[in-house]
C-alpha cells in the first residue's frame, strides 16, 4: 500500500504526489514544467521575483491554459533597503568596473545606471494574491501579517522556505501554512534570512528531522534530491514531500538553455560551489572562470549585481559561452544520469516524475524489505 502517497500536505493541496517543483527565477521557470508537473499530480512553480505586475499576471494565465490543478508562484521577500533603487553614478560605476573586461569580451556595451533594479514588491504581492495560486510560497524572510491574512481569507496556502530550525519556527509563528527545509546542498541562491547564508549552511539529512521536531506545519524538504531514494529518505525524516529543483531544471519543458542542460547532466556537475558573484547573494551552480575570477573582487549587492550580469548572460548564452554563465546546479545532479537515460538526454517532465515515483516505490519497498539499499544503476 502506498502509504507514502497519503500526507496532509497533499491532502491539503489536491496533490496525488508527495513532490513539488523547485522554483526557479531570472527566466528560467517554464508554464510548461509548471503544468507539467501539476498535471502529473505533484505541485509544479513558477518564481516570478523577476517580473513585474503584468509579467505575474500573464505567467498565472499562461499556467492556467495548460493545467486546471494547483500550482504555486514564489517570490523573494525584499531585505531593508533593497527594493528600491539605490546609489549614484559613482557607485555605480564602482559596480560596473569588475564587470567591464567580460561586457568588452562579449561584445555587449556597458549599462546606464537604471531607474531602479528590480521590480516593486509591493505591486508583485497584489499581483500574486490577484491571481490566486493554491500556494504562494516565498524566500528570504516572512511576508506582513497583513499579506498572510489576506491569503488566508482567498484560501492560497502559503509557504516558506528555512535554511535553519530558527527560521521554521519563526515562519509558524507567522502563521506560515507549510515550511520549505532547504539544505545546502540545494542549486540557486541560499534563502537564509535570520543569519548571514554562510553561516546558515546546514545539510538536508540533518535540517529536516529538526525542522519536522521544532514545527507542526507540513515541511517540505529540498536540497540534495533527485532520485526516488531521497524522496523515500526525506519522508522517512518527517518531510510530508520533496521539492526537486535541478532534476526539473534538466527538463526540456524548463526555461533554461540548452548549454546548462547539458552541463547539469554533465561531469562538470560533480563540482559545484557557493558563490556571490552572480547576484551579489550566495548561490551554488557548476564552478566556472566567471566564479572563480571574481572570487577575489568586490561585487556589488542584490539587486544590483543580478541586474548587471543579467545584461551579460544572454549574449554568454548566445555565445555558447558556460564559462561565464550563471550554471545553477544543486549536489545531487550526478544522479539524473541512468543507464536509460544517459547525459545530455533531456527528459520530458512527466518521464522523469515516472521515473521518481518508481524509485520511491521501490526504495521504500526495500526498506520494509529489510533489504540494502542498491543503486538503480544495478
Amino acid at each position: 500500500m502506498n502509504t507514502w502517497k497519503q500526507t496532509e500536505l497533499m491532502r491539503r493541496l489536491d496533490l496525488s504526489l508527495p513532490l513539488v517543483q523547485g522554483p526557479f527565477g531570472g527566466g528560467l521557470s517554464a508554464a510548461e514544467l509548471a503544468a507539467a508537473v501539476s498535471e502529473a499530480g505533484g505541485l509544479g512553480s513558477f518564481g516570478v521575483h523577476h517580473l513585474d505586475a503584468a509579467g505575474i499576471a500573464a505567467t498565472a494565465a499562461a499556467i492556467r491554459q495548460r493545467t486546471a490543478r494547483p500550482f504555486a508562484l514564489n517570490l523573494w521577500i525584499p531585505f531593508e533597503g533593497s527594493d528600491a533603487a539605490s546609489a549614484d553614478d559613482a557607485q555605480f560605476a564602482a559596480w560596473l568596473a569588475p564587470l567591464q573586461p567580460y561586457f568588452d569580451e562579449l561584445g555587449v556595451a556597458p549599462p546606464q545606471r537604471p531607474a531602479r533594479y528590480s521590480p516593486a514588491y509591493a505591486e508583485q504581492v497584489e499581483a500574486v494574491l490577484a491571481a490566486r495560486p493554491a500556494v504562494f510560497s516565498f524566500v528570504y524572510g516572512i511576508p506582513s501579517a497583513d499579506i498572510l491574512a489576506r491569503c488566508r481569507d482567498l484560501g492560497i496556502f502559503t509557504l516558506g522556505a528555512a535554511t535553519t530550525p530558527d527560521e521554521a519556527v519563526a515562519l509558524e509563528q507567522a502563521g506560515v501554512d507549510g515550511v520549505v527545509a532547504s539544505g545546502f546542498e540545494a542549486g540557486g541562491h541560499r534563502v537564509s534570512f535570520l543569519r548571514p547564508a554562510e553561516e546558515s549552511l546546514t545539510g538536508t539529512l540533518a535540517l529536516v528531522p529538526q525542522v519536522a521536531d521544532a514545527v507542526r506545519v507540513p515541511v517540505v524538504a529540498a536540497g540534495g534530491i533527485a532520485d526516488g531514494r531521497g524522496i523515500a529518505a526525506v519522508l522517512a525524516l518527517g518531510a510530508q514531500a520533496a521539492q526537486i529543483g535541478t532534476g526539473f531544471l534538466a527538463c526540456r519543458e524548463s526555461g533554461t538553455s540548452d548549454l546548462h542542460r547539458r552541463a547539469l547532466l554533465g561531469p562538470q556537475a560533480r563540482d559545484t560551489g557557493l558563490t556571490r558573484a552572480f547576484s551579489g547573494r550566495l548561490a551554488r551552480g557548476i564552478r566556472n572562470r566567471f566564479m572563480r575570477e571574481l572570487a577575489a573582487q568586490p561585487v556589488a549587492p542584490y539587486p544590483q549585481q543580478n541586474w548587471l550580469t543579467a545584461r551579460l548572460r544572454p549574449a554568454a548564452t548566445a555565445q555558447g559561452r558556460a564559462d561565464l554563465m550563471s550554471l545553477w546546479c544543486g549536489q545531487s545532479a550526478p544522479l539524473l544520469a541512468t543507464p536509460d537515460a544517459p547525459e545530455a538526454t533531456f527528459p520530458a517532465a512527466a518521464d522523469y516524475i515516472a521515473r521518481l515515483m518508481r524509485e520511491t516505490a521501490a526504495a521504500v519497498q526495500r526498506l520494509e524489505n529489510g533489504v540494502r539499499f542498491t543503486s538503480p544503476k544495478g
